[in-house]
């Protein structure tokens, strides 16, 4: 089967026709970024070959927010040497369409012609699904599915072994197969699927087992009797010996002891924290008390310093000042030169604006005609976008009620459907000139009548009939079609409609509307961005702009300047350097007048610090304070010593009490008494419970049980090892007669395998892929290493995936059978070697099919030696002809 031609419209993002085609008979690499459209693609083939065109559960292809289109797939191709033109459409517009050469069908026989091609069945109801698939589903790989395989082989398994058996002929005997299904019906009583016993041979060996098991526990117990005899004596022994010893009650000794120790330490530990706050009250004050006295003799060390800064200042102040005269002949020869350079650019500025007037008005001519134009157009834009407003305001109407509106009427419609079903139904049919009435209105002639209450029929002459419908639902059913009656009424008298299709047309209307008024405005804002006051504004700016420069111009002369005038651009460059010398001496004038002030600033600051400080120095009151300080360090030192050496006295009789070793020594005392009063309590508990124990085993009579159930179980071995016989040798002539129908399945078997070794041994050397009796690759085998191909990772997966479809494609091929391959963004997960493998596996089966190869990579695939297509380029050329 080759693919010629793929055209598809109104579908998912291609609302317009969009055509793929001159599509080669091999290879053919179609590539895009992501949401191009490239897997849309793949879904409009696989909807216009597996869809029902008349389902209605392919919402998916309808473009988003179009409910009215009509997804069209066009297919033209050639298969068993006739040219074949399909043209399928779903939703709204439903047709199938196929022309084979000369021969048309149409609907479900077209259908039908397309499943018997290709090898697969259309879903009865709804969406079609992977089981429907067959030849295709294993061929036309989806997304993120490569690595699936197994599924695809089991629902085209039919065909392909109908492809097998077209090559290589039956193979196998029926009654071959009648043999191992009556062995295997027989090794089923006896085995379930899983190889386990069932029946009487599982209840022979569930009873063995419980024999077996009912013995071991009765040996157990007599074991156990016979321990708990020994183990009452030593108990007896034990409780008596411990009895008399009473060892707890030295180590109650022992913890008392220990308490009074660790009281004593408790008293010493509290008068060391209380002697270290003293301390470090000394130390707080000590501190303060050297602060102070360092503040006071630091007056003497800081006046010295000041006076040799308060010299430094003055020199600096008058080195300063003597540059003064040079700095201020500096600056007037810099202003000098500055103002010669800008009368300089002024006279060149004189003839570049003439110049620069000339093309302004050219400029502004141009610009008023541009504005002009678009001004035209905006009105015509804003006269447009009113109409639509308008068209807009006057279908306005609330899209939800509209649909509750739908709602109801539709509740309505079934209702009155279930009210005629149900409602007494009255006929007549009167001679010519007989009249009746039924709820005092006339009845003549012949006719119907559905009631739905209670009804009075007059008979003239005779007297007056009353009807009465009868049963709970009816009565139910008229009150809701009251109830729905008035919600309808009430509803459209909220839209202000009278009819449910008024208001869907006036919801039409109203989006149409609103489609219009968002076209116009995109069309007035690229004209007039910022609406078409400020355009006439900017039109009148323009235009006056324009007349302001003619008459600046007309009003000028272009100047004749004196000779040696430059352009303004030298004469600019030339004022700059004069600017930037004037800036420089600018600059040093005022970094000299800061320094100048800095220097008198420094000179002042220093005699005032320096003169404060003799000040204080020279006052008695600092002197005397000092004394004071002195004295009092010496009496805190003194103090400080004392309590450090108690401290420390102290602290190493604390040490050798070893406080923690005596809080361990008490909780270690108290465990062991503990200990040692549980386990003498636990000692003649266990004694009660061993003497209960033993006269309540005494009386069981264990050994007459033994003996018993000994007897039973030799019973129960000789019935079970009749079936197990029979079940070995059941299990052993399955195996037999199982391992020669699986040799003339690998006979049916070698095509396929041909095919499958062909591409493996590209891709793996010396490995093998073995398929099962259903045609699924299962064991795969490379050296010393065996497994499934579930077992490896998930690129290999993929790999071993897409060349058994490549094998079972060249299977089909072999028998006659058409094959198409389209692979959609396939071996992503492929290493730079594997993919370097797989191209050249791709580029020999494609000498025998036609292969889709769908990818947003194309950087990948440059080597694959076809010309890549350009979804993107393709879709710019649909939409842009010239």
């Amino acid at each position: 089967m080759k693919l010629r031609r793929l055209q598809v419209e109104q579908l998912r993002q291609f609302r317009q026709p969009f055509v793929l085609d001159s599509l080669e008979p091999g290879l053919n690499l179609i590539h895009g970024p992501n949401e191009s459209g490239k897997s849309t693609l793949v879904r409009a083939i696989r909807a216009a070959f597996f869809e029902r065109y008349r389902t209605s559960s392919v919402d998916d292809l309808r473009p988003w927010g179009d409910s009215a289109a009509a997804p069209t797939i066009t297919l033209d191709f050639e298969a068993r040497s006739q040219s074949w033109h399909l043209v399928k459409s779903f939703l709204q517009r439903k047709r199938c369409d196929l022309t084979i050469d000369s021969a048309s069908y149409s609907e479900d026989e077209a259908e039908e012609k397309l499943a018997e091609l290709l090898g697969f069945q259309f879903s009865a109801k709804g969406v079609s699904k992977p089981e429907h698939w067959g030849v295709p589903g294993l061929l036309w790989v989806e997304q993120g599915t490569g690595q699936n395989i197994e599924q695809a082989v089991e629902h085209a398994g039919d065909h392909l072994k109908s492809a097998l058996n077209s090559l290589v002929g039956e193979v196998a005997s029926t009654g071959g197969d009648e043999l191992i299904d009556q062995v295997r019906t027989r090794w089923r009583e006896l085995f379930t699927p899983t190889g386990k016993p069932r029946g009487d041979y599982q209840k022979l060996e569930r009873e063995r087992e419980e024999h077996q098991q009912a013995i071991d526990e009765l040996q157990a117990r007599i074991r156990k009797y016979q321990e708990q005899v020994d183990r009452l004596g030593k108990l007896k022994q034990d409780h008596e010996r411990i009895q008399h010893e009473r060892p707890w009650e030295e180590a109650e000794r022992q913890l008392e002891h220990a308490r009074e120790r660790f009281r004593q330490v408790e008293k010493l530990e509290q008068q060391q924290a209380q002697e270290k706050e003293t301390l470090a009250h000394l130390q707080s004050n000590r501190q303060l008390l050297r602060q102070n006295q360092e503040q006071l003799q630091s007056l003497s060390r800081k006046l010295d310093v000041r006076t040799a800064e308060l010299e430094k200042a003055r020199r600096e102040l008058e080195q300063t000042e003597a540059r003064s005269a040079s700095v201020a002949s500096n600056i007037e020869a810099a202003k000098a030169a500055y103002e010669a350079a800008a009368r300089q650019v002024e006279q060149a500025r004189l003839q570049e604006t003439w110049s620069r007037l000339e093309q302004d008005i050219r400029r502004l001519e141009q610009h008023n005609q541009t504005l002009t134009e678009n001004l035209k157009s905006a009105q015509q834009y804003q006269q447009a976008l009113e109409q639509a407003r308008e068209q807009a305001r006057e279908n306005r109407i609330d899209a939800a009620a509209v649909k509750a509106l739908k709602n109801t009427e539709h509740q309505w419609n079934e209702e009155s459907i279930r009210s005629q079903a149900i409602a007494t139904r009255l006929t007549w049919q009167l001679e010519p000139g007989a009249r009746l009435a039924l709820n005092d209105e006339a009845v003549e002639g012949e006719g119907e009548r559905q009631l739905l209450e209670s009804s009075r029929l007059v008979i003239p002459g005779v007297g007056t009939l009353g009807i009465t419908p009868g049963g709970e639902d009816l009565a139910s059913t008229r009150r809701k079609l009251a109830a729905l009656r008035q919600t309808l009424a009430e509803q459209m008298q909220a839209l202000g409609v009278e009819s449910v299709q008024q208001a869907e047309q006036r919801v039409a209307a109203h989006e149409s509307a609103e489609r219009t008024l968002q076209h116009t405005l995109e069309l007035l804002k690229s004209v007039a961005p910022v609406g078409i006051e400020q355009l006439l504004a900017d039109q009148k700016e323009a235009e006056s702009r324009l007349r302001k420069a003619k008459t600046e111009l007309q009003s000028r002369r272009a100047p004749e300047g004196p000779a040696g005038v430059t352009d303004v651009a030298s004469a600019e460059a030339g004022r700059a350097k004069a600017e930037a010398r004037l800036a420089e001496a600018e600059a040093e004038e005022r970094k000299h007048q800061t320094e100048l002030l800095t220097r008198r600033q420094s000179r002042d600051s220093a005699n005032s610090e320096w003169q404060q400080l003799q000040n204080e120095v020279q006052n008695p009151e600092h002197q005397k304070q000092l004394r004071k300080l002195a004295t009092e360090l010496a009496d805190i030192d003194r103090k400080q010593g004392s309590l450090e050496a108690g401290l420390q006295a102290r602290e190493q009789e604390i040490q050798q009490a070893h406080p923690t070793i005596l809080k361990q020594d008490i909780d270690r005392y108290q465990r062991s008494i503990s200990n040692l009063r549980q386990a003498q309590e636990d000692r003649q508990r266990e004694l009660r419970d061993i003497q209960v124990r033993l006269e309540a085993w005494g009386a069981e009579g264990l050994e007459e049980q033994f003996n018993e159930k000994a007897a039973d179980l030799e019973q129960c071995n000789r019935r079970y090892q009749e079936l197990h016989r029979r079940a070995r040798a059941l299990d052993l002539l399955l195996s037999l007669l199982t391992d020669k129908r699986q040799a003339l399945t690998r006979r049916l078997q070698a095509p396929l395998q041909k095919h499958l070794d062909h591409y493996l041994s590209l891709l793996f050397p010396q490995a093998t892929l073995e398929v099962d009796e259903h045609l699924r690759p299962g064991t795969f085998t490379r050296g010393a290493e065996l497994g499934q191909i579930a077992e490896l990772s998930f690129g290999a997966r993929e790999q071993m995936g897409l060349i058994s479809r490549l094998a079972y494609a060249d299977l089909l091929r072999e028998a006659g059978r058409p094959t198409l391959v389209i692979l959609d963004d396939t071996l992503v997960h492929s290493d730079t070697d594997r993919l370097e493998d797989m191209k050249r596996i791709l580029f020999d089966a494609a000498n025998r099919h036609q292969i889709l190869l769908f990818t947003c990579h194309p950087e990948k695939w440059s080597d694959l030696g076809v010309v890549p297509r350009d979804i993107q380029v393709m879709k710019e050329r649909l939409e842009n002809p010239g």
